[in-house]
Parts: structure tokens; C-alpha cells; sequence
């Protein structure tokens, strides 16, 4: 991926089917392992005040979506452990990558089986070099 600029990378977890109480402690345990993941610069919970309309948020942060931002370069060890993390089940996460502070137009995918790992990044790319 040729682009230094960073992306945004929403995960939404409402997909996952857990009660408020559960997906407060998903995303407790998430958290610091997606701050190690190689690449990621910062991984938070989603905040009010920067919550996308009707999202239901509970003590200040919307527990369902969290935030990553990277070089688009590192894209590949975040997408390889959300995809071992999430993918091969039957609950899906979804995704959404902007660019340039959110800018622009987004790319939602949802995260999928191992084997799709190569299609997904390869799509993200096309994105990522078709939006400069």
C-alpha cells in the first residue's frame, strides 16, 4: 500500500450478539491486544460525542464500536488478528476504513473466514489507492 497518510478503522461488535454487561468485558479484554497489535497507533472506545447518530451509548462511550488508527501499511497484522479473532463464526463484526480524518468515502467490510484474509486485504487496498 503506497499511502503514509493513516486510516481510521471502526469495528463494530453489536454484531456479536452480547448482552451490554458482556460486550463491556469483550471490549475490556480487547483492548489492550489490539493496542499490541503491530501497526495499530491508538485503539479506543468509541465516545459519545463522536458516536455516529442513534447509537446507544451507556456512561459516556458506545461500548459496541471501537476505533484504531494506523499506517495503512500495518493493515495486514490488524486484519489477520481480527479475522483470527472474529472470523470462522457466526456472529460477524463489521468494519469501516476511512481515510484522511474520515474525510472521505468509507469501505465497510464485514470480517470473514481465514481464507478470505487475501481478498479482503486486496480490497482494501483498491480502496485505499482509488481515494488519494
Amino acid at each position: 500500500m503506497t499511502s503514509t497518510s493513516n486510516v481510521e478503522i471502526i469495528i463494530y461488535l453489536a454484531e456479536l450478539g452480547l448482552e451490554q454487561e458482556e460486550l463491556q468485558a469483550e471490549v475490556q479484554k480487547l483492548l489492550p491486544i489490539l493496542r499490541e497489535v503491530d501497526g495499530v497507533e491508538t485503539a479506543d472506545i468509541v465516545t459519545v460525542e463522536k458516536a455516529p447518530v442513534n447509537t446507544k451509548a451507556v456512561g459516556g462511550f458506545v461500548w459496541e464500536l471501537l476505533t484504531t488508527k494506523l499506517n495503512p501499511a500495518n493493515i495486514k497484522p490488524l486484519f489477520g488478528f481480527l479475522t483470527k479473532r472474529f472470523g470462522n463464526t457466526d456472529k460477524k463484526v463489521k468494519v469501516k476504513i476511512t481515510r484522511n480524518n474520515g474525510n472521505l468515502d468509507g469501505l465497510e467490510l464485514e470480517i470473514g473466514d481465514a481464507k478470505d484474509l487475501e481478498a479482503t486485504l486486496k480490497a482494501i487496498q483498491d480502496f485505499l489507492e482509488n481515494t488519494k
